[in-house]
């Protein structure tokens, strides 16, 4: 037993040293990337993307600290971030201005709303400032400390509670609670109480914050809501906010929104005409979450551009759609397309097209097409097929290509097989 298990391991390491180390990625190349591909794709990426990504983590942690009453640990992290001048530096600001009143230090925190005023005139965070900065005001002068400030927390239970028996009365205190300086997953907390109310004067504070009357964090979770909790009138005013709003980060919420409230016409509207292509990729993507299938369909039928055929592909993947995607690994006659479909048929399971694979290889001519279809059965652990393939096939290249798969493999069929090569 200790001859065979030593032999077969000989025989991997041999066969893993016939190629270079291969991606196991959906995108199934072979090969690993050259290092002058690998230097581009960093150049791609740049300094921009790096500093992006930890401003965006520094920012959140900062709002972390915020909720948990942290306040010079949340002040230090915005200072971070405002040092980084990139595009959260306004609400960086706010809260470190909101972390200074906190601890009591009433001039800084004046001096730090002065800097977000001064340096960010047009800031959606200004109208928050204002309110903050009249409640510094008011307590300068006074010893006040972090520990006797009122507990927001239990204002937002006591509101929650008399919104059940009184909704009149508690409605005005919810608006005032979101404009005020409270940190931020109390005003998220908030407007999720908000946005399950039936009144009709709660579904309008909803929909002003959505439309921008607040900052942009608080209008992203007002979108989301309005997709989970609203009717017929939230989805119209999501509609309206799309027709109107220029940030592409706020319309592709509201294509979220409208992929969570069941909103297949409106979704296929905008992949089928939005002007923005990455909008109409992002409705592509939703519809693919929707499982909209026949619509998927009908856009790649009528679609002209590669990229988005592409996006279309792997909205038929996510939506399950085996049927076409071998329809496309069949007959579309763009080769790349031809790939891109196999590698999603790789992914989505040997029970729903490994054999068509199988029968697709023995029928097929072109020899990058057979490597995808050998790497999508590979990503199917599909260890049956690469052995049948294996077996018959006559190209050294290709059968090499087929073992050396196989030998990475932990399956019955292959590690027989192996042995049947090593017994030879």
């Amino acid at each position: 037993m200790k001859t065979v298990t030593v032999c077969v391991w000989t025989f991997m390491l041999v066969a893993a040293s016939l190629k270079p180390a291969f991606s196991q990625t959906p995108e199934g190349l072979l090969e690993s990337p050259s290092p002058l591909s690998t230097w581009f794709a960093a150049q791609a990426g740049g300094a921009a993307a790096r500093s992006e990504d930890e401003e965006t983590q520094l920012y959140e942690k900062g709002t972390q600290a915020l909720d948990q009453r942290r306040w010079d640990r949340a002040q230090q992290l915005f200072d971070d971030v405002i040092k980084l001048k990139g595009r959260r530096t306004d609400g960086a600001l706010y809260w470190k201005a909101y972390a200074q009143n906190k601890q009591g230090q009433r001039p800084e925190a004046l001096a730090t709303l002065a800097a977000l005023r001064g340096g960010h005139p047009q800031s959606r965070w200004l109208k928050e400032a204002g309110a903050l900065e009249v409640e510094v005001r008011q307590a300068s002068g006074q010893n006040v400390s972090p520990e006797k400030t009122s507990d927001e927390e239990l204002k937002l239970i006591a509101i929650n509670s008399l919104l059940h028996s009184d909704t009149e009365k508690a409605l005005p205190m919810l608006e005032k609670f979101l404009q005020g300086s409270q940190p931020p997953k109390l005003k998220e907390r908030a407007l999720f109480v908000l946005s399950q109310s039936s009144s009709p004067r709660g579904r309008e504070i909803v929909a002003g914050i959505a439309r921008g009357n607040a900052n942009p964090e608080l209008q992203m979770q007002a979108l989301k809501y309005l997709g989970l909790f609203g009717g017929k009138e939230s989805r119209q005013v999501l509609a309206d906010i799309y027709g109107s709003s220029a940030s592409v980060e706020v319309k592709k919420a509201i294509l979220r929104s409208f992929m969570v409230a069941g909103e297949r016409e409106r979704l296929f509207a905008a992949a089928k005409g939005e002007a923005v292509p990455e909008l109409r990729r992002e409705a592509i993507r939703q519809l693919g979450v929707m499982g909209a299938q026949a619509e998927i369909w009908q856009l790649y039928q009528s679609e002209t551009t590669v990229e988005n055929k592409k996006e279309l592909i792997r909205s038929m993947f996510i939506s399950g759609n085996a049927e076409k995607l071998l329809e496309l690994a069949r007959t579309e006659k763009d080769a790349g397309l031809r790939r891109s479909a196999i590698r999603n048929l790789g992914t989505m399971g040997e029970s729903k097209s490994g054999e068509a694979l199988v029968t697709m290889y023995a029928n097929e001519k072109e020899l990058d097409i057979r490597k995808e279809i050998l790497q999508a059965l590979f990503l199917q652990q599909n260890a049956k097929a690469l052995v049948e393939i294996a077996r018959k096939e006559t190209d050294p290249e290709l059968k090499k290509q087929a073992v050396q798969k196989l030998s990475l493999m932990s399956s019955k069929e292959g590690t027989e097989y192996l042995m049947e090569i090593l017994n030879k």
